[in-house]
């Protein structure tokens, strides 16, 4: 699959747009979830399996830093509503993100206020301790087990228009994931959370990578109104690095070999290297590191 078109997993600012009424919020989502339903086919899903929010917490969005934009909002908001993202910046009306959801969610969204709209993550199936989907950050949320019931699904990335449709009780997509044969940061079933993702009820950990140990962002963590938990990590060095120059392309493996601290890369030091390098040669950076980094249990 490419890349160029899977846009950003969405991230929590505090906005200036006047709140959505619950009302706008249950309407947009009962007609969301009742018309991929019927799309939808297959057993239910194990209820042990978890939706995560994959993200970089270091980045910026506005003037502070992701981690700082949660600890003030206390919910994971839509690209809709903060107009930035790691990927493709497409999420206003008339857009490419407005066009998909339109079409997977039978225009439920389509007059709805920009808060209202769903976020996106991956229905962790194979149980991954950096969470379902890496290529879009080193740290996760872990959402709560009942976040399944308010969530859809489709197989590949909604960038892609998929045909492939799922919800927690009827979940075909894990059969069809697992028997395709793609790269492992494109081997994710994507979710949909409908409704308002709050840190204090609908998150049972934020999981960072340990580079952030004594970081800021661990600091910002803290103060959260979720548990802090941390994943084995990723570390690329950068002779590995250089092994696989066809990945995503030799200049990237040049930038990562210059951002390197002592001859390492870590989630930290990339984002460490924000303003100094374009933000989009830094993501596909970070694609080597999420695909040939991530430390083993």
């Amino acid at each position: 699959m490419g890349a160029s078109c899977r846009t950003s997993r969405t991230w929590s600012t505090s906005g200036t747009r006047v709140p959505a009424t619950a009302d706008d919020v249950e309407d947009s989502v009962a007609r969301a979830l009742e018309h991929v339903a019927g799309l939808a086919s297959g057993g239910a899903v194990d209820p042990a399996w978890r939706v995560t929010l994959n993200f970089h917490p270091d980045r910026w969005v506005g003037q502070r830093l992701m981690v700082d934009a949660l600890l003030a909002d206390g919910a994971y908001v839509s690209q809709f509503v903060t107009g930035t993202g790691n990927g493709g910046l497409s999420a206003h009306p008339g857009g490419e993100r407005w066009r998909w959801e339109s079409r997977m969610f039978g225009g439920a969204y389509d007059d709805a206020p920009a808060r209202v709209r769903p976020v996106y993550g991956a229905l962790n199936f194979r149980r991954k301790a950096v969470g379902g989907a890496a290529r879009f950050g080193s740290a996760h949320l872990r959402l709560a087990a009942d976040v399944l019931s308010r969530s859809t699904f489709c197989y590949p990335d909604s960038c892609f228009e998929p045909a492939l449709f799922g919800v927690a009780g009827r979940m075909g997509l894990v059969a069809v994931a697992e028997a395709d044969e793609v790269d492992v940061l494109d081997d994710y079933v994507e979710a949909q959370v409908h409704g308002p993702v709050r840190l204090d009820r609908d998150v049972e950990a934020l999981v960072l990578d340990p580079s952030y140990r004594g970081s800021a962002v661990e600091s910002a963590a803290r103060r959260l109104s979720c548990p802090v938990e941390w994943h084995p990590g990723f570390r690329l060095t950068v002779d590995e690095l250089r092994r696989h120059p066809t990945y995503r392309g030799p200049q990237y493996v040049d930038l990562g070999t210059r951002i390197a601290v002592d001859g390492v890369l870590t989630p930290r030091v990339i984002g460490a290297a924000v303003g100094r390098h374009d933000e989009q040669d830094l993501k596909r950076v970070w694609h080597y590191v999420a695909r040939f980094g991530a430390v083993a249990p």
